[in-house]
């Protein structure tokens, strides 16, 4: 499960921005995760909810952001909404579709004491 991995590096960020900025306290992570980010929320968020334990974000609420996704159809030339990788033009049906959008995953924001 790479949601682990990524639970714990979202932890390291939260670490290092306390660290650097000196709060004691994490109450909230605010995350954005596009659609195509190949990412399951729920897996993460049970995942974050493991690593919070012991450390200044310990029983911090999450908040996930889902962004859509996006794509250029190379077949029709136009930018399209993407709902799965892999997924036909939804304006010409063809396959020649490039994500440009919704494939990233970041620590939007905190909420610190």
């Amino acid at each position: 499960m790479h949601e682990m991995s990524l639970a714990e590096s979202i932890l390291q960020i939260v670490e290092d921005a306390a660290a650097k900025q000196g709060f004691k306290r994490v109450s909230e992570v605010r995350l954005e995760i596009g659609a195509l980010a190949g990412v399951e929320p729920e897996a993460l968020a049970f995942c974050l909810d493991v690593v919070f334990r012991g450390s200044v974000a310990a029983g911090a609420r999450v908040e996930l952001e889902r962004l859509p996704g996006q794509g250029f159809c190379l077949d029709c030339g136009e930018t399209v909404p993407v709902m799965a990788r892999y997924d036909a033009c939804p304006k010409c049906g063809g396959y020649q579709v490039q994500a440009t959008g919704g494939t990233e995953m970041r620590v939007k924001d905190l909420l610190v004491e």
